[in-house]
Parts: structure tokens; sequence; C-alpha cells
């Protein structure tokens, strides 16, 4: 294993964080923040040298492309982490036993996390600021796409923690190869758990490879069902919010599911997506209710459903029923988030209890999921599966807990 020698250092200095206070965590984010702005220089320059080396009709260009206005949220978003309560220490359960024994449980760090990620430079960001506020160390595995950038960020970081006397090795940045992923993915009794934020490529290589924990995130094929009774001016507000508020993100719109008795308000539903060019897959019946008004239109294949496009696309299903909507979805979505569009409380109930995804949304657009519009402060990723964190997981997901026993010289029978 090439890199143990960076994993048996993060480890070691994982076990330093436990001697910080919170007040000296939250002045570190807080110094971090100020670097942020101060120095966006250096880190913009650094993006450039990235997306230089990218087309900008990739639908990845948007995600990895860092501006002033970007840099100023990530900031804020670090210093929102500094101004939330510790999520370490909390007594979750305690009771004392019949033959005295006390037991308490607490909530602690895991130790140490690691981050495999794509062209998303501020994922550097926010896995630091999220694992050095909960006292976990991170190992981050960022993308070549994003290497310069992911560089400039961790070594600005480092400045920081060396001026505060903590140990840099707090934070490790892996080479961005594949190779480095594989020895991450090894690292048994360095590693405590390991998260895969991309595409489903990439978690699916990361679930069949691991030999240490992994929680699984990201991949998100997310459908938004238009029943017969939603509201028109309501849905072409979600629907385009949805789809084009930023294409490239996990919970952005994929599938647009529209009942068959609303065929007529299809094309009003997606015309705002027309400014925004973006190209629609219908079926039989959607395209006749669109062909001659909504200029990029294509025929939907059996390829256009279930997939999470990641670009100015989106296709569209007829639905005879609630329960046709429903079965697409048990096909077709990922677990991340899906949502309905409805003035009828019983078949949004019906819709609710039915889904099977992290968030299930009524009346409201899937780019809510999100961390910071949780009120989580910020992400480390969205998990689609159910043992563990599910949804936007923030500072409580990524701590665990021990047991404290207290005896006053008790034995076993």
């Amino acid at each position: 294993m090439q890199l143990k020698d960076t994993f048996e250092k993060v480890k070691r200095a994982s076990k330093s964080l436990a001697l910080l206070s919170d007040a000296q965590r939250n002045d570190i984010l807080n110094a971090v923040a100020d670097a942020i702005i101060n120095s966006q220089e250096r880190i913009l320059e650094a993006n450039a040298q990235d997306l230089a080396k990218m087309s900008k009709e990739n639908p990845l260009y948007d995600r990895l492309q860092l501006t002033e206005s970007r840099l100023k949220g990530i900031a804020a978003d670090m210093r929102n982490v500094a101004t939330l309560p510790s999520p370490l220490g909390h007594i979750t359960k305690q009771k004392t036993l019949p033959n005295g024994l006390r037991l308490c449980r607490v909530s602690v760090p895991f130790g140490v996390i690691g981050m495999i990620y794509e062209a998303r430079p501020n994922v550097t960001f926010d896995v630091f600021s999220l694992c050095f506020k909960s006292g976990n160390a991170c190992v981050l595995k960022g993308g070549k796409d994003a290497d310069c950038s992911n560089r400039e960020e961790v070594a600005l970081i480092h400045e920081i923690l060396e001026k505060y006397g903590v140990s840099k090795d707090v934070v490790a940045l892996l080479p961005a190869t594949h190779e480095a992923t594989g020895e991450m993915l090894n690292a048994v009794g360095y590693v405590d758990l390991c998260i895969p934020r991309g595409g489903r490529k990439l978690i699916d290589f990361v679930r069949d490879t691991a030999r240490i924990p992994v929680i699984e995130t990201g991949a998100g094929v997310v459908n938004t069902y238009f029943d017969k009774d939603g509201d028109l001016e309501m849905g072409k507000a979600i629907i385009n919010n949805a789809k084009t508020r930023r294409v490239s993100v996990c919970n952005a719109l994929d599938c647009l599911l529209v009942h068959q008795d609303r065929l007529g308000d299809l094309y009003d539903l997606v015309s705002p997506m027309a400014e925004k060019s973006v190209i629609i897959y219908a079926d039989e019946k959607a395209y006749a209710a669109l062909d001659g008004k909504y200029p990029l239109l294509e025929h939907a294949t059996e390829e256009s459903f279930g997939t999470e496009f990641m670009d100015y696309k989106l296709a569209i299903k007829t639905v005879a029923s609630l329960d046709e909507a429903l079965d697409h979805i048990d096909e077709n979505g990922s677990g991340h988030s899906e949502a309905i569009i409805t003035k009828n409380e019983v078949t949004a109930r019906q819709f609710q209890a039915h889904v099977d995804a992290a968030c299930v949304y009524w009346n409201a657009p899937t780019s809510f999921t999100d961390g910071a519009q949780f009120g989580l402060g910020a992400e480390i990723g969205i998990s689609t599966q159910k043992l563990g964190p599910r949804g936007p997981m923030a500072l409580e997901e990524i701590c665990t807990y021990k047991w404290l026993i207290e005896g006053e010289g008790q034995t076993r029978p």
C-alpha cells in the first residue's frame, strides 16, 4: 500500500482533534472562511487551470466552476457550520440497571472519514468544515478534473491549521488517480468510513470494491409527478426550478410524469424551459401534445427513463393514474428525491407513503434537497441507502456513539 504512510499520519492526527474545544474548532473554521475570501484570486486561478482542460459543453463544467459569488457562498456556509451546536458529547441514552451499573450512550466522531468525489471543488471545503467541526480527520480523493483547485484549497486549509498549531495531517488530499481510490477503499484500520459522492459508475465501483464501511450517496434519478389535480401555475414554477436551477446537481429533475387528463396543459407546464434550451424526450402521447409547440422536442426511448441527465435534458412520460406513476418511480428512481404536484391531499399522502426515497416532496421542487437548505449548515453528501443516515448528511450523521459504563465492583453471575 503506497499511501500507507499518509493513512497512518491521518489516523494518528485524528486522535489530536479530541484535545480541541468546540470554541477552538469554530475559530479555525472562521479563519479558513476568511482565508477563502482573502485568497480568492489564488483559488480562482487554480480553478481556471482546471476549467481550461474541460469543454464548456461538458455537463460537469458548471460543477467544476468556482466564481467569486460561489466562494462567498462557500465561506458563508463554513461560518454557518461554526455557529452550529457541537454534535459531540451528546448523551443519547442513559439508564441504571437493576444491578446498579450506570449506562450512558454518548456521541463521538467516527475518526477518519474518506471522501471520494469528482469535479466538485466546493466539496473540499464542505467536507473539511463538517469533519473538523465533528472531530473527524478526513482523507480526500478528488477527481483529476478538479485537481488544481483541490490542491490549492487544501494548501490554504493547511496554512490555517499550522497557524493555529493543529497538525495539517487532519486533512489529506490523495493523488487524483484510480490507484489512490483503490488504496483508500482497502485502508482497513486507517479509514473508518468512506463516502463516495458522484455518478452511478463511481458509486457502483466503490460499493463493489471497498473493504471499509461505505455510505452510498449522490446518484439521483429524480422524478416529479404532475397529478390530475395539480395547480398549473405552481407546476410551471416547480418543474422549471427543479430542472433548470442547476442541471448538473444530483437533485435536478430528470423525468416529468404527467397525468393523461392534463396533457392539454403540458405545453404551458414546460414552456419556460424552452428559454433555457432544455431538450425534451417525450413519450408518444406527450409528443403529440407538444408537437409544433415546443421547439426542442424528440421522441423518447427506453433509455430516456431512469437516466440521470446532468444536462439540459428532460424525459416526459404520460401516466393514467397515481398507481402508474408510482410503478414508474419504483422501477426507475434511485431513492434520492421524488415529488408530486397536486391539490388533492389524499393523493399526496398516498404518494409520500408509497415512494421509497430519502426525500419525498409535495408541491415543492426537489432542488431543496440540500444540507444547507435543510438547515444543517452544509452537507457531506446525500445518502440514498437505508442503513444508517438517509438524505442530506451533516454533523450528526458523521458521528457515531459509544457506551460508557460505570460500576462499583459488580460482577456478572
